[in-house]
């Protein structure tokens, strides 16, 4: 099976990708602040989002529980609690940006106010489709010539 193109579109994100989603990594990242310390950043936080909503370039943008449970194996038929409070960190939200490039949701990310207390950005170009279901479909429109 030929794994470049696959490879490939993991390292270079296609061009024409405009939609991009920021994970945002966090565990405690309030422990340890005052209040008034706590009620800056979150007020950080929501004029930082508001700017991305007025500006056109957040699409939706969800804070998740710390609960949750991890569903593998065949057919599902191993779930098991997660995150676990060992971990680091857990995704706390996801952010979805219809921008122009990559570098610009990378800047985007750099302007999180959680990033001063430790936590983590992650950023992800959004596939217009799975890259296995491209690959497959290719292989076989390949075959069939």
């Amino acid at each position: 099976m030929d794994t470049e193109w696959s490879t490939e579109a993991l390292m270079n994100p296609p061009p024409q990708s405009t939609e991009h989603m920021i994970l945002f990594h966090s565990n405690g990242w309030d422990k340890g602040l005052s209040p008034e310390e706590m009620q800056r950043i979150m007020s950080q936080t929501m004029a930082w989002f508001d700017r991305l909503y007025k500006e056109g370039k957040a699409k939706a943008a969800q804070p998740l529980f710390e609960v949750g449970k991890y569903v593998s194996g065949k057919a599902g038929n191993t779930v098991s609690d997660g995150p676990f409070a060992e971990s680091k960190e857990t995704i706390g939200g996801y952010l979805m940006l219809n921008v122009d490039n990559f570098d610009e949701a990378v800047e985007i990310a750099k302007g999180w106010p959680l990033l001063e207390c430790g936590s983590i950005a992650e950023v992800r170009p959004v596939a217009p489709e799975c890259p296995s279901f491209k690959l497959i479909r290719e292989q076989m429109q390949h075959a069939a010539a």
